[in-house]
């Protein structure tokens, strides 16, 4: 195995038998037209490590098979706001790939994150031209596109109640929860007071347990049961 260090952080890529044991159980290769496994790689990013620092072009297009990331985005006037997840299954670079210029987000590891790396000075034209790959890519954007929607109809059609619970589901690392509360109230268009007082009830129901600066979940399926109400919906 081999590591990076860039700007803090560290990043592991798989060497030999670790690496060809993820692409035998993971494999990604039915969603191209054309064999990618000879200079793909596998990456591993510890809890909150920057997998793309935001405003540097990535060189990979990355393929999440593990764990959960947020992409953040820094506006004119410093402030800055979370704007999306990123979970197993999903594309990261995907803008990058399809535009030269376009104004790279941050994506930060919310969890131990695994991901497929596709090289794009290997891949890019291969991908552009693949028919197959760019229909899987094109779902993927109009499912992305489709939950951006639904986020802002949701914070009219739900308490907060329903749409904290989903987002402790969305970052928490296994049983620990420790989102920046401002972060929260800025994503979720809430009052820092509504936030601790939705947090407090779920501590009073036995959801959540306060220890310290983090919240541990007690009831997964408690929170699980408010969020599910914003899925079916």
């Amino acid at each position: 195995m081999r590591y990076l260090i860039f700007l803090g952080w560290i990043m592991e890529i798989y060497k030999n038998e670790k690496r060809q044991s993820y692409l035998k159980e993971y494999s990604i290769a039915q969603l191209f037209s054309f064999p990618i496994e000879e200079f793909i790689e596998v990456h591993e990013y510890k809890r909150d490590e920057w997998i793309i620092q935001e405003g540097m072009r990535p060189d990979f297009l990355f393929y999440v098979i593990e764990g959960k990331a947020k992409t953040y985005v820094t506006h004119q006037n410093g402030k800055v706001s979370l704007i999306n997840f990123i979970n197993a299954n999903d594309y990261i670079g995907e803008m990058e790939l399809l535009h030269e210029v376009y104004n790279t987000k941050g994506i930060q590891t919310s969890t131990k994150t695994i991901c497929f790396a596709l090289p794009f000075h290997r891949y890019r034209a291969q991908m552009l031209e693949d028919a197959k790959f760019l229909r899987e890519l094109t779902k993927f954007l109009s499912i992305k596109a489709t939950k951006f929607s639904a986020k802002y109809s949701q914070s009219l059609a739900f308490p907060l109640e329903n749409r904290l619970a989903d987002f402790i589901l969305q970052t928490a690392d296994g049983e620990v929860y420790k989102e920046k509360h401002v972060t929260v109230c800025d994503f979720l268009g809430v009052s820092y007071r509504h936030l601790l007082h939705v947090l407090a009830q779920f501590c009073d129901k036995g959801y959540l347990q306060k220890e310290g600066r983090h919240y541990r979940i007690q009831q997964h399926n408690s929170l699980y049961e408010l969020a599910e109400m914003l899925r079916n919906k």
